[in-house]
Formats: C-alpha cells, structure tokens, sequence
C-alpha cells in the first residue's frame, strides 16, 4: 500500500509542477488498511490562516475513525505559507506514515528541471527526483504537519446521526478537495 500512495503523490507533483502550481499538502487517512480517500487543503492565506488550514485536514481522518494517515506536503511551500523557516531538503516530497503511536518521516528530494514559462512569467518544471533519504522513525515535523497528524486520532464529538458525512460535507463548503474511495463515499 505504501508504494502505490508514494506513486500517487509523485504523480500528482509532478502533474501539478508540469503546470506551474505546487500541489496542496494532501491527507490519505486509512481505516484498517482501506483508503478513505484523497483530502487537499483548501486555498490557504499566508499566516495563521494556512497553520490552521492544514492542521484542519485531520477532521476526515478523526471523524472517519482513521488508525493510519499518510501526509505530503512540499518543504518550501508549507514553509513559507505558514512562515516558517525551512528545515530540510527543499524542493522537497515529504510524507508522514503516522498511527496514534507513532510517526515515520519519508523524505523525496528533488531539483526542478524547466519545461517552458509562460508570457506572465509562470513556470512550467519537471521533477528530477533525487533517492530518497532514509526514513526517518519520530523525524521532526512541522507545526502544522504535527497538529495534523496529533488531531487525525482524536475522537471528533459531533452531535449528528452521521457525522463522517456532516464532516465531508463542511470541509467540502469551506474548500478542502476531497476524493473518497466507493468503500467510503455517500
């Protein structure tokens, strides 16, 4: 399993890059090994706003009573969307493999190969991946990848007959992009 979501993440960079946008940090909770789906963060302001936006990526996995999630995120733009310092490869694939005991760290550096810019300036790249580092059991993480990662296994407490559903439906209206699998779609 976790080949396949490591060749999604890649795939979804290097689509986005071709493109000249940085994919969101995406969330892939899972319920005993099955994907709930794919959740990106929604457009996020730079500051406070995009701290809280991705820690608010557990809420799927809390309500979906996740015991695994997988998150990745680029180094230099959560970084500087969070204002941050960054710490570690940039540009840089990170994902986290956490369970509410622990966290591994995967690390997929890369340098940017230009494909073509437009006339406004925007670039189009292609990811030129570099190995991967090691992983890296309890590697540090940053604040927001932290308090996502920490709220994915906290109880939601949601006064609703069916609060995986209310859950998706709230998220969706304030701009997640969120893919649920069939096994877990309404």
């Amino acid at each position: 399993m976790w080949d396949g979501l490591v060749g999604v993440a890649k795939e979804t960079y290097t689509a986005a890059l071709a493109e000249g946008a940085v994919p969101r940090p995406l969330m892939m909770p899972l319920v005993r090994g099955e994907l709930v789906g794919l959740i990106w963060v929604r457009p996020l302001k730079v500051g406070q706003d995009a701290l809280a936006g991705i820690a608010e990526l557990a809420n799927i996995a809390a309500a979906a009573g996740a015991d695994e999630v997988v998150l990745a995120w680029e180094t230099h733009d959560v970084a500087t969307a969070c204002e941050l310092p960054i710490v570690g490869p940039a540009p840089c694939l990170n994902m986290v493999l956490a369970t509410p005991a622990s966290h591994v760290l995967h690390q997929f550096p890369y340098t940017e190969q230009l494909l073509s810019r437009s006339p406004e300036g925007w670039a189009s790249v292609a990811p030129d991946w570099s190995p991967a580092r090691a992983p890296q059991p309890g590697g540090e993480l940053m604040p927001p990848i932290q308090a996502a990662v920490t709220f994915s296994f906290a109880p939601i407490e949601l006064d609703h007959p069916d609060p995986f559903g209310v859950t998706v439906v709230l998220m969706e209206e304030d701009g997640y992009r969120i893919s649920l699998t069939e096994a877990f779609s309404r």
